[in-house]
């Protein structure tokens, strides 16, 4: 594997590949936002989720929860399956968008250079 002398090193074709997604800056702003493109993407999917299943149910999660839904409903396979699925998107989603925050709020975190381009 060919890598850049580092404390954390990154495989060259790794660093080629993000070069020629994000030709136009350096390493650290291509990965930045190859991340924060990743990011938005499985955001947008947990978020289908939970909207969806919003309106399937036509409440919230925490008014399915407080209503105990899944009791009224009879146990059902399909209603448990998609408790846990909304459960899920909301906690990913949760996750996902403090990343974003992380990744959107730089100027605020020192920055360590992680790899040598040269």
């Amino acid at each position: 594997m060919n890598t850049v002398n580092s404390a954390h090193a990154i495989d060259v074709q790794v660093l080629s590949i993000a070069h020629q997604l994000e030709p136009d800056v350096d390493v650290d702003t291509a990965l930045r936002a190859i991340l924060l493109n990743e990011i938005r993407r499985r955001l947008a999917s947990y978020e289908l989720i939970v909207r969806n299943l919003e309106q399937k149910y036509a409440m919230s999660l925490a008014e399915f929860e407080n209503r105990n839904m899944v009791e009224q409903l009879g146990y059902s396979f399909e209603v448990e399956n998609d408790h846990q699925d909304w459960d899920q998107a909301m906690d990913a989603s949760h996750s996902l968008r403090e990343l974003l925050h992380e990744l959107t709020n730089v100027e605020k975190t020192p920055r360590r250079t992680l790899v040598s381009t040269t």
